[in-house]
């Protein structure tokens, strides 16, 4: 061993030796149990943050401890390489997103392995190859021949800057997230999943989801948002058309002031073409500018509708908090009990009529705040004194027994839309023929090749006029036709990836049999962020492929760890704030291990972690700590390592045998439940008892014995230092195939406890026992302890609870 810690030199040895040995290729082995694990897809920027790091380093965690508990651990990587960034990049600094992307993939992937992660390198894939998007088009193939994939025209968020549509998540008061522009809202043709078709089993199966976060579970919950309700049609005045709306509250049907339709109704736009003032207002909708939760608006129609219970004529208005993508694009608007209601109606001066009293109001109190809550009824004909859970029982059947609407169920989760208008994407496997109209590109034709090395000079797409791109032939008809020009959202790439990691290398098919054998992922670990649209379109991706016989099971995920953020002064960090921590400046200076140990070190791993400069010094001194322990008994390590004799403990030692194998066995039960923090410091604690020996050989055994535990309890964490101390020191084979330690339990039986004396239920004090006394040795010790302040007193009984308690009842 060198004298002194070289983080550098044992780092790059202990590199080249995986490498060489292939550590971490894995194979499919029927023998093993499987653990598969997996950090989510990351996008090839350039450069890694310590988002990424700490990410990665939880897996790798995670997969090495799983490892030396004996299991075939799979942990693979790859890049999530189409989307905007890289043609906005590529428009700024003058290349193809193609050259761009491969650069920052190159980059990335050596930052990565100096960490030293436990990767798989050869089933690493990369989304933006079409070995990869062919089957991303195949398998939108077969949702199309099932129905599940179609094109229709439909109302979009379009960012003018950025040329492209953008879901409702990507508009932040009414302004793309990227470029900041204002968004207009228009009428675009677009490709569409059809994920509603899975809503009930996506919704349903979360309770199934028993490694997943509640939080993310209810995020999922409310994004699809089941609700049961009635939909019930509103007769128009003077016109034989009717306004149906649905709504979950029936037993608030006589207090509806007005009905509220999108901007997008078609009773909206046919009103427009004649009335100015709402022509107006919908353009204003279509540019976003009044479309914001905290700025509600609308446009009087001037026409009145029939309230079907009560039969008030009611106005009609138009309004920008109503979706059209919601149940039919109207509500009826119940001012006294709903709030956004009731804000707009004091805003536009409409009447609030209370129905319900809660029971402990008095009625008519909504006319100052919304009664939100179930109640009585009042002011509703025949339903009035009915609770709200009757009257909506009573008017759902008087609506469905007189045809004025049905029972139904909705869904606030919509169709997934798939189009981008963008270049840098996998092209969507269709032709326009003006024959034979939509074509599926034959599965044989596939994939549809991205050309690459374009550079670009503005936001538009070049496939709109790239000639060798969009002119093909009908493969039906062989007529001159069209390719279709709009791109996969990159959702689509990181929907399956997961799956494709287990044969990226099958050239044939989009799985074989051994993605029966690795999924489920055992472990999956992300950011929170993705806790709604990439979890939620990766699941039901899985469920189309396993209808579609391609994978088995149902979810794609077993275990779901949602890693906090990285701070630095309480903010995230971000080039914006300038508060960026380079991790090859840090490897430069301390090496993978000190990153590593800091970044378990300093939070559990689901809470967000505060940088501190000071943490990382604390890191590498712990480490050299260990260092120069190691070196201090390595001769006690290596003579005990070589010694054939007994390992019986010393009976002098046997006490401190106890503390290591306590704190193992606390290390253990953390480790289990990902509580990576408190494993750093049971191992802390561990190093701390050792020192306090002498290196005399007296010791060597125990010396030895706490190595091994304490080398193989950081192995996962610490990886390099622990495999170059653990071969310096002559522990049999590699620490990697080395088991993972556990307690041994005869070191965790106390052989005396502390049992708490009461006299009448009030503690006295305290006695200390053999953990094998018998209940009236228990008695007369205790009895002994306190026998002064039982002078004159008649015992009456003694209760014992063992390990804990004795009470001494007297009078």
């Amino acid at each position: 061993m060198k004298k002194s810690y070289d983080p550098s030199a044992i780092e790059q040895s202990v590199q080249h030796y995986w490498h060489k040995n292939h550590s971490f290729l894995r194979h499919e082995d029927e023998t093993k149990e499987k653990f598969y694990c997996i950090s989510m897809l990351p996008y090839p920027s350039g450069k890694i943050h310590m988002g990424h790091v700490r990410n990665y380093t939880i897996g790798d965690v995670i997969a090495r401890y799983q490892s030396m508990k004996g299991k075939n651990v799979l942990q693979p990587l790859g890049w999530d390489a189409f989307g905007l960034p890289a043609e906005n990049a590529a428009l700024q600094n003058k290349l193809s997103p193609s050259e761009w992307t491969y650069h920052n993939i190159e980059q990335m992937r050596s930052t990565i392995k100096q960490l030293g992660f436990a990767i798989d390198w050869s089933r690493e894939l990369t989304t933006c190859s079409p070995k990869y998007y062919k089957f991303e088009q195949q398998l939108f193939l077969k949702m199309y021949k099932k129905g599940l994939a179609y094109k229709k025209t439909a109302a979009v968020n379009w960012d003018p800057v950025d040329q492209t549509v953008l879901a409702n998540e990507q508009v932040i008061n009414g302004k793309g997230w990227r470029s900041g522009a204002s968004i207009e809202r228009r009428e675009i043709s677009q490709w569409f999943l059809k994920i509603t078709a899975y809503a009930e089993e996506l919704l349903s199966e979360l309770d199934n989801l028993k490694g997943w976060p509640e939080e993310v579970k209810t995020m999922q919950r409310n994004w699809i948002g089941k609700s049961e309700g009635l939909e019930i049609a509103f007769s128009i005045m003077g016109s034989e058309e009717k306004i149906t709306i649905f709504t979950t509250r029936p037993d608030t049907i006589f207090g509806v002031t007005f009905l509220a339709i999108a901007p997008e109704h078609p009773l909206a736009i046919s009103l427009a073409k004649t009335n100015k003032s709402l022509e107006h207002f919908l353009e204003q909708c279509r540019k976003m500018e009044k479309n914001s939760a905290l700025d509600k608006d609308g446009c009087d129609t001037g026409l009145f509708a029939i309230n079907p219970l009560s039969g008030e004529k009611i106005p009609i208005w138009v309004t920008n908090f109503v979706l059209m993508e919601y149940g039919s694009g109207a509500m009826m608007s119940v001012p006294a009990h709903d709030v956004r209601d009731f804000e707009f109606a004091k805003i536009k001066g409409l009447p609030i009529k209370p129905v319900i009293k809660s029971t402990n109001a008095k009625a008519g109190v909504a006319t100052q705040e919304p009664t939100v809550t179930p109640g009585i009824l009042f002011n509703s004909g025949k339903y009035s004194d009915l609770t709200s859970q009757e009257a909506r029982e009573a008017i759902a059947n008087y609506v469905v027994e007189h045809n004025i609407g049905y029972r139904k169920i909705n869904y606030k989760l919509r169709d997934w839309g798939v189009s981008r208008q963008r270049y840098w994407g996998a092209p969507i496997p269709i032709i326009n023929c003006p024959r034979c109209g939509e074509v599926a590109v034959p599965e044989n034709m596939l994939p549809v090749t991205l050309p690459e090395n374009i550079k670009l000079d503005n936001p538009q797409s070049p496939l709109v006029t790239l000639e060798n791109f969009l002119k093909t032939q009908c493969p039906t008809c062989r007529s001159a036709a069209m390719r279709e020009t709009d791109t996969f959202d990159t959702f689509m790439e990181s929907s399956w990836y997961y799956a494709r990691y287990c044969c990226v290398d099958q050239k044939n098919n989009i799985f074989d049999k051994r993605t029966d054998y690795w999924m489920p992922v055992d472990q999956y670990i992300g950011g929170i962020e993705h806790a709604i649209l990439h979890l939620l379109y990766a699941r039901f991706i899985y469920k189309v492929m396993r209808d579609e016989d391609l994978v088995k099971g149902n979810e794609p995920f077993k275990n779901l760890l949602t890693q906090g953020m990285v701070l630095k002064d309480g903010a995230k960090m971000s080039k914006s704030k300038n508060n960026v921590i380079a991790p090859q400046e840090l490897l430069s200076k301390y090496g993978a291990d000190t990153i590593r140990l800091f970044i378990i070190f300093a939070a559990p791993p689901e809470q967000s972690l505060e940088w501190s400069d000071s943490g990382i010094e604390g890191s590498h001194r712990f480490l050299k700590k260990l260092y120069a322990a190691s070196l201090l008994y390595a001769d006690n390590i290596i003579a005990a390592n070589g010694a054939k004799n007994s390992t019986a403990v010393d009976p002098s030692q046997r006490s401190l045998y106890a503390e290591i194998h306590s704190l193992l066995n606390q290390a253990n039960a953390d480790i289990e439940r990902i509580h990576l923090n408190t494993v750093v410091s049971a191992a802390m604690k561990i190093l701390n008892l050792l020192q306090t020996l002498d290196n005399g050989t007296q010791n060597n055994q125990i010396i030895a014995s706490g190595f091994s535990i304490l080398l193989r309890l950081l192995h996962p964490i610490v990886p390099h230092i622990t495999h170059y101390l653990w071969q310096e020191l002559h522990f049999p084979g590699d620490i990697i195939n080395a088991p993972w330690p556990l307690a041994n339990a005869s070191f965790l039986a106390k052989e005396k406890v502390n049992l708490v004396i009461q006299i009448n239920g009030k503690t006295k004090g305290q006695v200390e026992i053999p953990t094998n006394s018998d209940e009236e040795t228990i008695k007369n010790l205790a009895l002994a302890k306190v026998k002064n302040l039982l002078a004159a007193k008649k015992i009456i009984r003694t209760i014992i609870v063992p390990r804990r308690l004795i009470n001494i009842v007297v009078n």
